[in-house]
């Protein structure tokens, strides 16, 4: 199997275009024999782990080859295999999924039963997502030459991690890999030298590391050369906190001096290495930030900046418009797509318009199959799958270099930390291929209708915690005559829009707070993602609800027949994103009400606090 480059090298004696050449010749070597890389990678995983309690259970027996395996062992998704990754939360050390010991969980933005689903890893998968990382700016440099010269601004965030009953620690990907020593203690790469320090990175509130991160760039601000977060909403919330504190940042980058409500000592010490009195540059902000538009912000305040480097694809797309007007068209670019079961490939053209992203999956990551995908009527908005495969259906998956170009696919991995032919749930086209390894455009997840942030909310869920709500509705005779959705990313943060129709059978007028007492119970009944996105985070903005005049969703039937749809099989969309849907929807609106408060949130599993 093709060598991964490995960084060794010190300060002193660094060669930036030799380590590059190495990096970009991995990635020629892996891709250009892409089907022995995957045959290999399947036997690694199978061998090492002969022993485990789930591949005895499918009888694998000790077997290797491709075709046993494809036989013996379903192709499944995270409820298949919930009572396995539930005994070893709760402390079973056996081999169940894995011989390597399980390090921690990673905790999935997808959701099972409301509650994060656990990814089960292992120490050395670090070192697969940090050789991913390694590859990035080598690819990048062939584009925008120079970077090693100057710094990234990069907005990077820890989030909560909680314990299993057994111990284990559950926490995000990048929560765990920004705390692992391959992040803190990273060797010598000027691809790595970031504007925020780790403290500031590593500060568990969300307001002190925000200040922090921003006050480090806007000192470094004639250094910086790309600036970034890892979603496209992120990077928004990070300028919308510019807005909002810009007058503050200012004065303490005027008196030398950081802010009392900075409390973290280590935060305060690691930027007060890096903030000095500049009445000069606190000038030039306070110019720039007080002028009436911000359009351009990105540009005016770090001149010398080549490129946003965020997620813009999927739900991510939404934000593009927004990105465009702070930054004046610069190049948005996407790098690379990774999720907690696994970090899957690279962008090889990174410059590409956002409408033109497609990874290339790195061979040597996991064991990669591919389950065809096949519309209902053409649906865009999201893609459902069956959750559960027939024998017909189970043959019909294809292994990495048997993809046909154009066709849609479901991702289905085998990781070396445990998974096996586990359905990610992504769906993907493929749009290329670089030598044998083919290149894929990020369509939609599947399910999914509502997203601001990392939250994913799919219909069942969204008409479950509508069902509950419209209860607040009875004591009034009233019902819920129809509805729909929408994710409304013009506010920052974004937030949940529903737009509901009533049939009013009573006479007493129904009180504003009620509307609130639906808005607040939709959020309760929505799951832990999205609770600790809105009580937590604070990526997502209070849920709306917007009462439309009677006969709103007649006028939205006849609208989407004018367009071809049929009468016959037309059905109310649960979640609109169509600009004159959203535009007939809202010249409809009568009243507004929102959320009064945030969910209840508690890091860890519901089942875990009762323990």
């Amino acid at each position: 199997m093709p060598e991964a480059p490995k960084n060794t090298l010190k300060t002193s004696d660094y060669n930036l275009a030799e380590k590059n050449k190495i990096s970009l010749q991995f990635i020629e070597d892996v891709t250009s024999n892409a089907d022995e890389v995957q045959k290999k990678v399947l036997e690694e995983i199978l061998c090492r782990n002969a022993h485990v309690e789930y591949l005895q259970r499918h009888g694998l027996n000790g077997q290797t080859n491709r075709e046993t395996f494809k036989k013996a062992v379903p192709v499944i998704t995270y409820e298949d295999i919930q009572p396995d990754i539930n005994r070893i939360a709760n402390g079973d050390a056996s081999q169940i999924l894995c011989s390597k010991p399980i390090s921690e969980f990673l905790t999935s933005s997808g959701t099972s039963g409301g509650e994060r689903k656990l990814m089960p890893t292992i120490e050395e998968e670090l070192g697969r997502r940090s050789l991913l990382y390694s590859l990035l700016m080598p690819v990048m440099t062939q584009f925008v030459p120079g970077l090693e010269k100057g710094k990234g601004m990069y907005f990077l965030f820890i989030k909560s991690e909680a314990k299993t009953p057994g111990g284990l620690v559950a926490r995000p990907v990048l929560t765990s890999y920004y705390k692992s020593t391959h992040f803190k203690d990273r060797p010598y790469d000027p691809y790595t030298n970031y504007t925020s320090p780790n403290e500031t990175i590593l500060c568990p509130d969300s307001y002190q590391s925000m200040y922090s991160q921003m006050l480090c760039g806007l000192c470094q601000h004639k250094e910086v050369l790309r600036v970034g977060a890892v979603f496209a909403s992120g990077f928004i919330r990070a300028i919308r906190f510019l807005e909002k504190h810009w007058k503050l940042l200012a004065n303490d980058i005027r008196t030398g001096i950081i802010d009392p409500q900075i409390t973290d000592p280590s935060v305060r010490e690691a930027v007060m290495k890096i903030l000095k009195s500049d009445p000069k540059l606190a000038d030039f902000i306070e110019a720039e930030c007080s002028k009436e538009s911000w359009q351009g912000i990105i540009t005016r305040l770090w001149p010398n900046t080549k490129y946003v480097d965020v997620i813009v694809t999927g739900t991510m797309s939404q934000y593009i418009p927004t990105l465009d007007y702070y930054s004046n068209g610069l190049p948005l670019v996407c790098t690379m797509y990774a999720s907690s079961e696994c970090y899957f490939g690279v962008n090889l053209n990174p410059i590409c318009k956002p409408s033109e992203v497609s990874y290339t999956l790195i061979p040597t990551m996991a064991y990669f199959e591919f389950l065809p995908v096949h519309r209902n009527n053409g649906a865009i908005n999201s893609v459902s799958m069956p959750k559960s495969l027939n024998e017909k259906e189970q043959q019909e998956l294809v292994d990495l270099v048997d993809v046909k170009l154009d066709q849609e696919y479901e991702l289905v991995v085998t990781t070396y930390a445990g998974l096996y032919r586990y359905r990610v749930g992504d769906v993907l086209r493929v749009a290329g291929f670089k030598n044998k390894a083919p290149q894929f455009s990020f369509i939609c997840r599947k399910n999914v209708v509502l997203s601001i942030d990392s939250d994913k909310t799919d219909e069942v869920e969204l008409q479950s915690a509508v069902k509950n709500a419209v209860n607040h509705l009875i004591p009034f005779d009233a019902t819920l005559a129809e509805y729909t959705s929408y994710a409304d990313t013009t506010t920052i943060p974004g937030h949940y829009v529903l737009f509901w129709e009533l049939s009013l059978n009573g006479s007493t007028p129904i009180p504003p707070s009620v509307f609130e007492d639906c808005c607040l119970t939709i959020e309760e009944s929505l799951n832990s993602v999205y609770r600790q996105g809105r009580a937590s985070d604070k990526s997502i903005g209070p849920l709306e609800i917007k009462i439309v005049e009677p006969g709103t969703f007649d006028k939205l039937m006849d609208y989407a027949i004018s367009l071809g749809a049929s009468i016959n099989q037309y059905k109310t969309p649960r979640c609109v994103k169509f600009a004159p849907i959203v535009e007939l929807l809202n010249s409809r609106v009568v009243t507004c009400y929102f959320s009064p408060k945030c969910p209840k949130w508690a890091p860890g599993h519901k089942q875990w606090s009762k323990n």
